[in-house]
């Protein structure tokens, strides 16, 4: 027998949530249920629901951005137990097989690929829900432990917006005095800053305008670009060592690569609808290079957690209802939230 629970759904792109109810399967000897407390809204969540990103299988329940209780555990479980506090991030499954998984980078799972945490079929048939519910039941393995004294709420963005971040900080080695900047402090730029810095490094925001310098400098940063001034491109050439780039609008591209140093790494992490575009004049000299990643795997993901929990690391949200996910999709759009969204799960009671 599956379990009945109350969650969000959307049908069709052009249609807002609505409260439903929806199955969640009966434990397999590896799987933990977990009692969602919050679910973070990502904007991938949006392009998703919208159907910005191509097909959607509707009907939908987002959400990759999951804390919450561990209430039942299969036969075979061992590192969980009933009432630890646990995370779900941006997928459930993978074969655990492939060089990728053994390796512990789970998100790079190429047999025959990972399982996202919602709208994908799994290897079982079914489509996943995401944790704009009540409940989830996933793997065992693919929940984090959150460490003690973590605010929950504030925690709950990091299953995403602080694995993204922290995996190619750590990739790139950025260290204590290494040059970084962050274009962008929105939802994902933000909690960049904070890493970056508790990392040691001398991180710099690199935004359109000033109107959030004091809390680009509050959140770490040692400095604070307003990139509208086009001075900033020869006034700081070659100044950086790693830049990271997490905006999902285009940018000048080339005139942001030409902010790095001899070796220097441009990181995109942000998915533009348009085609990044750049000239190969502003790769050539200086040995530059453009990167880019998605998220990092369940080990990587418990030292991130263990990180921010050492560095005080959180991030800065609105803790929502579950009414107000639609008004909250709108401002998260326009750039209105400070600076993640959390839905407060309990609201869907």
């Amino acid at each position: 027998m599956t379990t009945t629970v109350n969650a969000l759904q959307t049908t069709a792109a052009d249609a807002g949530f609505e409260r439903a109810q929806i199955e969640r399967r009966d434990l397999r000897p590896d799987d933990v249920r977990i009692d969602i407390a919050y679910a973070g809204i990502c904007h991938s969540d949006i392009h998703t629901a919208r159907e910005e990103w191509g097909t959607t299988q509707f009907p939908l329940t987002p959400g990759h951005e999951i804390v919450g209780t561990v209430s039942e555990v299969g036969d075979q479980v061992t590192d969980h137990k009933v009432g630890d506090i646990v995370g779900v991030g941006c997928f459930v499954d993978s074969c655990m097989e492939c060089e990728a998984c053994k390796d512990g980078e789970e998100q790079y799972c190429t047999n025959p690929g990972v399982v996202q945490t919602y709208g994908q079929e799994d290897y079982y048939g079914e489509v996943t829900k995401g944790g704009y519910s009540q409940q989830v039941v996933v793997r065992d393995h693919f929940a984090v432990k959150i460490p003690d004294g973590m605010d929950l709420a504030a925690t709950t963005p990091l299953l995403c917006a602080g694995i993204t971040t922290y995996h190619p900080l750590k990739a790139l080695g950025v260290k204590q005095g290494s040059k970084v900047g962050v274009i962008g402090l929105g939802g994902l730029g933000h909690v960049a800053v904070k890493i970056a810095a508790a990392m040691g490094a001398d991180v710099t925001v690199l935004s359109r305008t000033e109107a959030k310098k004091e809390d680009g400098l509050r959140f770490g940063a040692k400095e604070y670009l307003a990139t509208e001034d086009e001075s900033v491109f020869t006034d700081h050439a070659g100044e950086f060592e790693v830049i990271l780039n997490t905006v999902g609008s285009g940018i000048p591209l080339d005139s942001f690569m030409g902010l790095l140093g001899r070796g220097g790494v441009m990181h995109n992490l942000g998915a533009p609808e348009d085609k990044l575009s750049i000239t190969a004049f502003s790769i050539l000299p200086n040995r530059r290079s453009l990167s880019g990643s998605m998220v990092g795997g369940l080990p990587e993901t418990q030292e991130m957690l263990d990180f921010c929990a050492e560095h005080g690391i959180t991030a800065e949200i609105e803790l929502i209802d579950a009414d107000k996910v639609d008004e909250y999709y709108d401002k998260v759009v326009e750039g209105s939230v400070r600076y993640r969204a959390v839905i407060d799960t309990a609201s869907l009671a």
